[in-house]
């Protein structure tokens, strides 16, 4: 079902650029993590960062590509939720934590075992009455997909979610980040992955070949190269088509929001409502907001204030 969206940015804030970037350079006090280690079943591992004050109800949360726990909009998420009593959980995908991961590939848009492990480990604890799931970008993408390949059959604990700026085409998204104007965020993501391989060549020689890394200057080859191979898939474009959470959302048996701006310079047509009947996800599509930006005043974002409405309410 398509919402109408209240959002609207400060009017100093003018544009899809000015609303992404304002948002991430803002300041949010640091939070007190408590970090766990959680082992995986292929031995490699995710580190998790908790905010606990003894609550029935947790909020699971995941950043974006490149992004870890302690990011502006992971910590305000956080932030927001232990304000009005929630416990918090902020998890770092593989190779995210500020510490390389074991094995020779690290977190990709459809890891979704990483997130069926977490959520087994909270649900064992046996401390939580309700679970919600709020992801952005990549993980937005990473937690429908999950949602949908668990389906009625997903844990009874994990009530609800809300997402932002998701990509759910991942090929689409692809081809809209490859445009002129967001050769300045591409160039960012290209500059973090190549590190993350060079230091895998350095800790893995002969399994992971660095040669070359600097002339890769786009999704297209980095993905083909090594997102791709490294975690079994063909192609870079059989890698985006599997784990595209657009192909999952249909089998989604939770409320889900996925709160997209009409204005992000990284989506496709696809990650927005196409007519289509999806009784459990709820689109909303502010005019404006940028990319996991959605600004307003103060130092404040609208993001934490939605999550937490449409959360509560359900």
């Amino acid at each position: 079902m398509l919402l109408e969206s209240k959002y609207r940015p400060p009017r100093y804030l003018v544009g899809a650029d000015l609303q992404t970037i304002a948002a991430h350079l803002r300041h949010v006090d640091n939070i007190d993590y408590r970090r766990e280690r959680l082992e995986l079943a292929d031995g490699d591992f995710v580190d998790l960062d908790w905010v606990q004050q003894k609550s029935r109800r947790l909020v699971v949360i995941a950043h974006g590509m490149e992004g870890h726990s302690r990011r502006s909009y992971v910590l305000a998420m956080a932030r927001a939720f232990s304000s009005v009593g929630w416990d918090a959980l902020a998890w770092n995908m593989r190779a995210c934590s500020g510490e390389s991961n074991r094995l020779p590939g690290f977190y990709h848009a459809g890891m979704t075992a990483d997130l069926a492990a977490i959520i087994g480990r909270v649900c064992a604890l046996g401390q939580y009455d309700s679970i919600a799931l709020v992801g952005f970008s990549l993980g937005g993408n990473l937690i429908l997909k999950y949602l949908g390949e668990e389906g009625a059959a997903l844990a009874g604990e994990v009530k609800v979610a809300a997402t932002f700026s998701v990509p759910c085409d991942l090929a689409q998204s692809a081809a809209e980040i490859h445009r002129w104007r967001n050769r300045f965020y591409l160039r960012r993501f290209m500059r973090h992955l190549r590190a993350k391989v060079k230091d895998k060549a350095a800790t893995m020689p002969g399994v992971i070949d660095a040669d070359g890394i600097d002339d890769i200057k786009d999704l297209y080859a980095f993905d083909g190269r090594y997102t791709a191979p490294v975690h079994g898939y063909s192609s870079a474009e059989e890698y985006w088509r599997l784990n595209s959470c657009l192909r999952y959302l249909p089998s989604i048996r939770i409320p889900a929001l996925i709160a997209n701006a009409e204005n992000d310079t990284f989506l496709s047509g696809a990650c927005y409502p196409q007519g289509v009947d999806l009784p459990y996800v709820h689109w909303e599509v502010p005019a404006e907001g940028g990319h996991v930006g959605f600004p307003l005043r103060h130092g404040k974002c609208w993001m934490e204030e939605r999550a937490l409405e449409f959360v509560e309410a359900l």
